[in-house]
Order: structure tokens, then C-alpha cells, then sequence
């Protein structure tokens, strides 16, 4: 920012342009052709064909993949049904179908940032004022500025007359900044320290003033946060990544019994190379759990919807499981934890205790007349149909006044205002004369205190000032001075010997829903972080009167922050709570920070900067109400409330799916490595495959893939938000689930082997048909049954029966297409089974119900030991 501590005229001459005319046509065409137009540039979106081969890249399509391939090579060579090709191959497109259907309103933050640009702007060009396209803005263009207008470019300002512009969309701050002309003594820290610069996509509050163009397009301070957003990329979330861990497990298991059952097969028992081959297309399929991805997907659609209802939008349906195990929030300040409203909050009158406005019912004389001279000295106004204009500071007066029935215009009736010497930063105050109704004149000046020149000032009133600083509000000092008869304008001199009105404290307040659900945050075990553009002492006291800011926990500046280096801020930053006056680039040093740390972390905001810190972050939520599209188009999750509790709602909705998800896993994954190992087992015994590709798909696909679609219906438990989030380095079987998949498949392996055994070789003299059906019902009709104690952690009650309808349905329907499929004539033939004996029926009925036994008795112990580590004798838990 090497323009800020130069003259504009030096900046002019630079450019070889006349302030007063503009550039010429020439200049104008070679500015062109060495900075281009005035836009940012976007990245072009994948094509259709590689998000297809991402999709199809992942693990578990590749196993499916080639499993279809070998299918199909067996269909084509030998006598093979071709029903083995047409399932995977449907779960395949099914699969990517879904998930490219998710995808479909793909990021599109760099096109919203193209649009916060102004269509046309007014500059100079030969002499003449120009209305112009902004992307035709060149450096050296100098460019006239109006209340309202948006800011087209980046620049230095030549004129400005009680100019103030909200930069809050690149620096998070609630308050306009007052800018000037004159050069910086040194380079500014940040976007908010530049005075006398103006930046691309802010807009003017108030005044006029005229830049002359230095930085387009990419090259602006919004360019950089476009070039940060291209790029950043989105990282894997927690469930991808253990699925893709699972996936890789299974396909392990999967090759190494493969290459022994071909090896047993081929060689030790002599079989020819097709029957290897389909038995290893059998382990193949029995390996895979290929509706777990459609369930996943499934379960996260349902989440979505949920969430939906609970106003939080999903973007990118990835989001669902990973909100519910983020452990770090970061939160923006500037409306998200605040209102975005500068409020006045304290009032001091000379011989008065400080008054809580909050706590003021009904105004005294003497508050009556310090409110007047406080609206007769103010700019800003509210429209009949409720539109504000003006400054923040002069609004929050305004809606002061609005809260007691008062209005400046009904003042200005009593009070006509004669002239006006408008706010600068140089002076910072501003003054009005007025004629007031006995037919004296009265000067009010409003500004900073320091500035009022008072003819005594009251005793307490520094004393005051220092308690509403610690407060980190902002103070106003309201004076006048009388005079019988009309004064010269000589506003210095008629500006002395004032007498103090009163100062008021200003402050952005935080919504009042937030420090309920910053606690609650605590509970969960999630770390709430605020970050944000505005003052330090400001933001601490917003963390500290909210809770973020909690015992033990520090504060820093974004001066500060950029002294440190990556491995001092990576070592340090969970002793920070609050960072304060951050740039884009230092959101995504902290976002990294926590990240590499091992953190999930969500990130909210509302503004152009927080664009890249929403991509970077594992979750980033943009507002709904004051975000822009920027940051909606940036986040994975809008919240159409703006409200900060919605974040937790969603918190725990994201729980929730995450668990049922598990429930799904521990649901496929048990009765497929019961699978693998009973088909190893009767290989090496000699007797073959105890289950035939074709019934296995039937068990994966429909026994099992039908139920399994609808456990992502479950409601959460009521512990879901007493518990710690799930750490990214926790293993997918931690808490139980690994012995419980373990438990899950030895009991299916010995109850389908054993009656395999008992239908093959004792009931049917070795027919392998027998055994082969009563083994398929038992591992069909048993894992079907195996949801109801999968899906609670309660042992079964009637009520966990019953409340989730689809679940049961869908049930009904796997059962009754597992009979079918046993009983129907042409299906036996289809699938390979055949009718058993009565004594058959006899050893499977119970047999059925095995595993689901073993589940609620290891479930029941498990509940009492829990309930004596964590009840302490004489309580007792009457819920």
C-alpha cells in the first residue's frame, strides 16, 4: 500500500494524469493493454466428464468396477448369469448419479464476486465526466464519488468532503471509515488503516469525493481475495476419509482371500480357471458393502432436509456428517455474533450517574433536551417506509430518539437549523447552528471528546470516558453554546467556550441468542473462536461479555499475529479465543493453524473477506440474511436466520447422521466379513462356495440395502450433545463398534456354517442345494432382523419398533423378497435354491435369530457397566 504515504498529486503525476480532466483516449488504450479490464478473473469448472471419473476413482467403485469387469468377461465366456453385471453396474451409476445431482450448483464464488461490481461509474476522461462500464476503468482514471455509490476499483483519494465509506465487506467492521486526503506518516497495517484509500466493492455512506485508479480487476484487494478462493481447495471430510480407510481394508481382506481361495481352488482341488474366477467374483461381492455409498448418500440427503427445517441450508451435502464433529467454531464478530447496528447503550449527564439506556424508561427534562441537541446535531434519518440513511453513529442516535417517540424533524420545527460544519477526520467533530424557540441561537457540536473545546469540563467527565473505553465502547461527547444573538460563521471561534451535554457509549451489541449457545458449544465439547476485523478492545469485550473469551484465554491483534510464524501460531493457537483486526490472509493462517492440529473447524462470516477462510475451513457457514453471495457461494451451510444458535442445531443434527451412518456400517460391514470368512472356510473345507454370487448380491443389495437406506431416519440419542466431538485421528471402530463387527460376524459364520453343515451332509446326504438355501435364509433373514438392535443402543423396546415407519417397511418388503426368492419356482431356479424339508424349516427358524440375541444380551452388559461407572450410588435415573 505504497500509495498511502504519497501525495495525491504525486500519484497523478505518476500516471501523467490532470485530476481536473482525466486521462486521454491514448492513455486510456495503453493502460488497457498493460492492466487488461477492470474484472476479476474466473477458474472454469471441471467438465462433466472428470467429476464422473473422480467419483468413479474412489475405492469403493473401483472394487465394483472391477468386479463388473470379471462379471462380465464370465458372462461373455461361460454359461454365467448376466444378473451379477446388471446390479453393480445399476449401484455404480446409481452412486455417481446421486452425487453429481448433489454437485450440481457447484461453486460459484468468483462469479458472485464479478458481480459486486458496479455497472457504470463517472470518471473523467478529456476533460468531460463520463458515465462509463466499471470492467472499462483503467489505471490513472479518475473517478468522481457520490453518496450510495459503490466503490469501482482500488485508488488513492484526491478530494473528499465528509467522505465515509463501509469497507465492512473487506474488513469485518461494523462502523463506516471516515477518509481524507492527506498522506499517511506511515504505511497502514491493514485495509482499515488506509485513510486515504479507497477499495473495489466497498460503497460510500456519506459525502462526495473523487480517486484516481490504481489497482483493477485481479490486481485490487478484492482480486487477491478471488486469487485466494481459486486457490484453495476443499479437503476431504472426516467420513470420506474413513471410508475411504474402511474401503481399503476390505479390499485387503478381499485380495488376500482371493488369491487363497484361487490357489485352493485351482490348484489343491483342481478346479478350472471360470469356476476359480466366479468364486472370486463371489468374494468379490461379498467383500464390498456396495450400498453403503447410496446409503451414505441417503442418509446425508435425509440430513439435509432436516436441516433444512431447522434453518440451516446445506451446499454441499458432505457438510451434514462434518458440522456434527467439528470441535473448533471461528466465528466472525460484524453480524453473526452482533447485530451489525451501533447502539447506544450508556448516557452521562455532568452531575448525573451513568444511565443504562436499556434501564431508561422515561426520559427527564434534562435527558429530554440533551436527546434534542443530540438529533439537531445528526445527519442521518429514517424513511416513512423504514429505510435508514446516514451514518451508523448518527443511526444508532436516530433509533435512540425513535425509542422515546422523539424525531429530528420534529427538533428542526423548534429548532431550524441556520448551517452546518461537517465531520472530517481531521477535526472529528461536527457542529450545526440553530435558532432556537425564544429567538436565541444555540451551536451544537457532536465529536470526539478529546476534541470539544469546553470552557470547564465536569470533574468526573475523564473519569467517565476511561469506564466506557474499558467497556470498548465508542464515546460521543455532545456540547453547546448559547448566544442572544446570530453569530458570525466563524466556526472556530464560535466553537469555544462550550458547555458539555453529556457523552453517550456506542457499541455493535451481540445478539441475544448467542451467549446461550456459545455455552452450549462448551458442552459439546467445541471450542467457540471469534475472528474478526474490528479493534481489539472492542472484540475482547464483545468474547468476554458473550463467553468466548473464557479464563486463561488470550487475545491477539493482526499485527501481532503476523510476528509470529507458522510453526510459533501452529504450536499456540488453542490459547487463543479472539483474533482481532485479521485480513483474509491471516483467517487462513489460523484456519491452517487449527487444521494441522488435527482440528474440524467451522467458520462463519457474511462478508467478501471471509470468502476464502469459508472454503479453507472444514465447514464454512455464510449468512443468509446479511451475507453476501460471495460468502454464500464460498460456504458449505447458509443459515437462513442468521442466527449463531442455529449452528449448534445443526451441530447436532450433523451428530446424528454421523452416528446413523455408523449404524449403517456396523450394519453391511458385520454380515460382509461373515461373508468372506465363510467363504474361505468351506473352500479350504472342499464343499465350495457356500453362498453363489447372485444370492450374495440379493443379501447385499436388497436384505440388506433396503433396511439399510432407512437407518438414516433414526433420531439422535439424547446424549448427542454431552459428548466430545469425534477427533479426527479416532479410529471409524473405536467405542466398541470394531468388537461388535467382529461379534456380529464369527456368530453369522457359525450359525451359516453350521447349518449348511447340518442341511448338506446330515438332512440331504450332500445335497449342496439344502444346505446352500437354509444357509442363505439365515444369513438374509438374520442380518434383516439385526437392524432393530443395530439401530438403538437401548436394548429393543416397542416404542424403538415402531417410530421409525419407512425402517419397517422397508423391512416387511427385504423379508418378503428373501422368501420369494426361496419359495418362488422360477426365482429358486434365478438364485439357486430349492425347497427345504420340514425338519430344515425346523434348525433355521431359530437359527434367524441368533445374532440378533447375541447382540441384546452383549448390549445388556454392556448398559450395566455403563450405568455403575457413571451413576453414583442413591441417584438414579427416572427418565
Amino acid at each position: 500500500m505504497t500509495h498511502a504515504t504519497r501525495s495525491g498529486s504525486d500519484i497523478c503525476r505518476e500516471y501523467q494524469v490532470d485530476p481536473q480532466q482525466g486521462l486521454s483516449e491514448s492513455l486510456v488504450q495503453q493502460q488497457r493493454t498493460t492492466a487488461g479490464t477492470n474484472e476479476l478473473a474466473a477458474v472454469p469448472p471441471p467438465p462433466l466428464w472428470r467429476k464422473i471419473i473422480r467419483q468413479l476413482t474412489d475405492i469403493t467403485s473401483i472394487i465394483l468396477l472391477i468386479a463388473t469387469g470379471i462379471a462380465a468377461y464370465l458372462a461373455l465366456t461361460t454359461d454365467s448369469s448376466w444378473l451379477k453385471v446388471i446390479v453393480i453396474g445399476a449401484i455404480i451409476i446409481l452412486n455417481v448419479s446421486i452425487t453429481l445431482f448433489q454437485e450440481h450448483h457447484a461453486e460459484k464464488a468468483l462469479a458472485a464476486l464479478q458481480d459486486m461490481h458496479v455497472p457504470t461509474v463517472t470518471a473523467l476522461r478529456a476533460g468531460n465526466k463520463t458515465t462509463l462500464p466499471a470492467p472499462e476503468l483503467v489505471p490513472g482514471d479518475i473517478v468522481l464519488l457520490t453518496a450510495g455509490n459503490s466503490i469501482p476499483a482500488d485508488g488513492r483519494l484526491i478530494t473528499a468532503q465528509n467522505l465515509t465509506i463501509d469497507e465492512a465487506i473487506l474488513t469485518g467492521e461494523s462502523e463506516a471509515i471516515s477518509k481524507q486526503t492527506e498522506p499517511l506518516a506511515a504505511e497502514p497495517d491493514s485495509v482499515g488503516d488506509s485513510l486515504n484509500l479507497v477499495f473495489s466493492g466497498t460503497a460510500v455512506t456519506q459525502g462526495n469525493g473523487s480517486f484516481v485508479v490504481t489497482a483493477t480487476g485481479m490486481d485490487t484487494e478484492l482480486g487477491k481475495i478471488a486469487s485466494l478462493l481459486n486457490k484453495t481447495k476443499k479437503q476431504k471430510t472426516l467420513l470420506q476419509q474413513r471410508l475411504s480407510q474402511l474401503a481399503l481394508r476390505l479390499t485387503t481382506v478381499a485380495v488376500i482371500a482371493g488369491i487363497l481361495i484361487f490357489i485352493l481352488n485351482f490348484f489343491l482341488y483342481q478346479g478350472n480357471l471360470a469356476d476359480s474366477l466366479l468364486i472370486g467374483v463371489s468374494l468379490a461381492v461379498a467383500a464390498v458393502p456396495e450400498t453403503l455409498p447410496v446409503i451414505v448418500t441417503l442418509s446425508l440427503t435425509h440430513g439435509v432436509r432436516q436441516m433444512a427445517k431447522r434453518r440451516a441450508i446445506i451446499r454441499r451435502m458432505t457438510a451434514v456428517e462434518t458440522i456434527g464433529n467439528v470441535n473448533v467454531i471461528a466465528s466472525d464478530k460484524t453480524g453473526t455474533l452482533t447485530q451489525n447496528k451501533m447502539t447506544i447503550t450508556r448516557f452521562w449527564q455532568p452531575e448525573q450517574p451513568v444511565q443504562k439506556i436499556d434501564e431508561l424508561n422515561e426520559p427527564s427534562a434534562a435527558q429530554r433536551q440533551a436527546f434534542t441537541y443530540m438529533g439537531l446535531a445528526t445527519n442521518a434519518e429514517v424513511t416513512a417506509d423504514g429505510d435508514a440513511h446516514g451514518d451508523a453513529t448518527e443511526l444508532a442516535i436516530v433509533h435512540l430518539l425513535e425509542k422515546y417517540d422523539f424525531t429530528r424533524a420534529e427538533f428542526e420545527q423548534d429548532y431550524p437549523r441556520l448551517a452546518e460544519n461537517p465531520f472530517d477526520s481531521t477535526k472529528k467533530t461536527m457542529a450545526t447552528l440553530h435558532e432556537t424557540p425564544d429567538g436565541h441561537y444555540v451551536v451544537i457540536v457532536k465529536g470526539a471528546v478529546d476534541r470539544l473545546q469546553l470552557a470547564q469540563p465536569p470533574a468526573k467527565m475523564t473519569a467517565i470516558h476511561d469506564e466506557f473505553a474499558a467497556a470498548a465502547l465508542r464515546i460521543l461527547g455532545i456540547a453547546y453554546r448559547e448566544f442572544t444573538t446570530k453569530p458570525d460563521l466563524n466556526w472556530e471561534e464560535i466553537e469555544q467556550e462550550l458547555q458539555l451535554v453529556g457523552l453517550i457509549g456506542l457499541i455493535d451489541p451481540p445478539r441475544p441468542e448467542v451467549p446461550a449457545a456459545i455455552a452450549k458449544a462448551h458442552a459439546a465439547g467445541i471450542k467457540p473462536v471469534m475472528i474478526t476485523g474490528d479493534h481489539l478492545a472492542t472484540a475482547k469485550a464483545i468474547a468476554e461479555d458473550i463467553g468466548i473469551l473464557q479464563p486463561g484465554d488470550q487475545a491477539i491483534s493482526g499485527a501481532d499475529l503476523r510476528q509470529l510464524s507458522d510453526q510459533e501460531l501452529k504450536t499456540h493457537i488453542a490459547d487463543y479465543s479472539v483474533f482481532a483486526r485479521v485480513s483474509p490472509e491471516d483467517k487462513l493462517r489460523i484456519i491452517t493453524a487449527w487444521q494441522v492440529n488435527d482440528a474440524t473447524i467451522a467458520m462463519t462470516g457474511d462478508g467478501v473477506n471471509d470468502a476464502p477462510a469459508l472454503k479453507a475451513a472444514d465447514v464454512g457457514i455464510a449468512m443468509g440474511i446479511t451475507g453476501t453471495d460471495v460468502s454464500k457461494n464460498a460456504a458449505d451451510m447458509i443459515l437462513t436466520d442468521d442466527n449463531f444458535a442455529t449452528i449448534l442445531d445443526a451441530v447436532e443434527e450433523g451428530r446424528t447422521v454421523y452416528h446413523n451412518i455408523l449404524k449403517a456400517i456396523e450394519f453391511l460391514v458385520g454380515v460382509n466379513f461373515a461373508q468372506i470368512f465363510l467363504m474361505l472356510f468351506s473352500v479350504s473345507m472342499g464343499w465350495g462356495a457356500i453362498l453363489i454370487a447372485e444370492q450374495l448380491l440379493l443379501i447385499n443389495v436388497l436384505a440388506d440395502g433396503l433396511p439399510g437406506f432407512y437407518i438414516g431416519y433414526e433420531p439422535g440419542d439424547r446424549d448427542n450433545m454431552q459428548n466430545a466431538p469425534v477427533s479426527k485421528n479416532r479410529s471409524l471402530f473405536a467405542d466398541g463398534l470394531g468388537w461388535r463387527l467382529a461379534l456380529r460376524a464369527l456368530v453369522f459364520s457359525v450359525l451359516v456354517g453350521g447349518v449348511y453343515y447340518l442341511g448338506r451332509f446330515v438332512l440331504a446326504d450332500g445335497s449342496q442345494l439344502q444346505g446352500m438355501t437354509m444357509a442363505f435364509l439365515v444369513l438374509a433373514l438374520g442380518s434383516v432382523i439385526d437392524v432393530y438392535a443395530i439401530k438403538t443402543h437401548q436394548m429393543i423396546q416397542w416404542r424403538t419398533l415402531k417410530h421409525n415407519r419407512p425402517l419397517n417397511v422397508s423391512v416387511a418388503i427385504a423379508i418378503s423378497l428373501v422368501l420369494a426368492a426361496a419359495l418362488v419356482p422360477f426365482l429358486q431356479t434365478a438364485f439357486g435354491l430349492t425347497y427345504l424339508t420340514p425338519a430344515a424349516w425346523w434348525i433355521t427358524i431359530p437359527a434367524i435369530f441368533g445374532s440378533v440375541i447375541c447382540l441384546e444380551v452383549l448390549k445388556y452388559f454392556r448398559l450395566k457397566r455403563k450405568q455403575k461407572v457413571e451413576q453414583p450410588i442413591g441417584e438414579y435415573d427416572l427418565d
